[in-house]
């Protein structure tokens, strides 16, 4: 009985003993996680934690710290994929934005990374016409030098697609008409039927690598749910980041749900996103 004992103990140290190694792996990597379970700032950030408001995005870096005034995001007290949650009301101007430097890392060379958030929506119910990012990450524009997801604007159901866009003088010097492009001219993943319902959470990720190497062997994966979408592959990703300017824009004409917006400092590998995914208590897990 007690050499059965001691063996059950055994496995249970040697299971737990990976598990532990991953968590601490994945919380070296955490750059920053805005839970908003205590208000709207981040719970944890390497660079400024607050979250700002602007009346547009014509000039989202003259925000203010705090929500927007009139009410069109707020905090979801207990509907959050745990604790509270962003709630986007209707499509409005107003943008709200955290600041990307060091939050976001970024590197001259050899460059990777990870977002991670979740979603609670119907797309096709819930948002109004027009395109829409959940989440838009640059210092210029959402086709130069930019990381974005989004719902099209058109198509039923709607498409939900990740952009990882390099400078625009690297990947479209001709200034081209971006609806005029064949699908393999543009840096982007698609999903055509995408999992989001009002019934339930859908976690997101998107992974990068391999970019500022100069080289066409830039890689940026989507994932859904824990599982691979697709990947965009064999692409020059130079992107010339002032770290200062860049911001992570939310919710960009957006209605429903956002919440456990968390980013890394490398690619996490499919087994990580899995184990994300899983966390009981979402990201805070990490930081215990």
């Amino acid at each position: 009985m007690k050499h059965i004992l001691c063996l059950s103990l055994l496995a249970l140290t040697i299971t737990a003993a990976p598990a532990a190694t991953a968590a601490t792996t994945l919380r070296e990597a955490l750059t920053f996680h805005a839970s908003f379970d205590h208000g709207p700032d981040a719970d944890f950030a390497r660079g400024d934690r607050r979250l700002f408001s602007a009346p547009s995005m014509k000039q989202p870096r003259t925000g203010t710290p705090g929500l927007p005034a009139n009410g069109v995001v707020s905090i979801a007290k207990g509907e959050g994929k745990v604790g509270d949650a962003l709630r986007f009301h209707r499509k409005a101007p107003e943008l709200v934005f955290f600041q990307g430097e060091r939050n976001f890392p970024f590197a001259k060379s050899n460059w990777s990374g990870t977002a991670s958030f979740w979603l609670r929506l119907d797309p096709d119910t819930d948002l109004e016409a027009g395109y829409c990012d959940p989440l838009q990450i640059t210092p210029r524009d959402w086709n130069d030098a930019a990381f974005w997801v989004d719902f099209s604007k058109d198509e039923r159901p709607r498409h939900f697609r990740l952009g990882a866009f390099a400078d625009r003088s690297v990947w479209d010097p001709l200034k081209r008409n971006y609806d005029a492009l064949l699908a393999s001219e543009r840096p982007v993943v698609t999903v055509t039927h995408p999992p989001f319902s009002r019934d339930r959470w859908t976690h997101v990720v998107f992974t990068f690598t391999n970019y500022n190497t100069g080289k066409k062997d830039g890689m940026a994966t989507l994932y859904l749910d824990g599982r691979p979408q697709g990947t965009m592959s064999a692409w020059e990703q130079t992107l010339s980041w002032e770290p200062s300017k860049v911001i992570a824009m939310i919710g960009i004409n957006y209605t429903g749900l956002f919440d456990e917006l968390a980013f890394f400092n490398r690619s996490l590998t499919a087994a990580e996103v899995e184990q994300l995914m899983k966390l009981p208590g979402g990201v805070t897990a990490l930081r215990r």
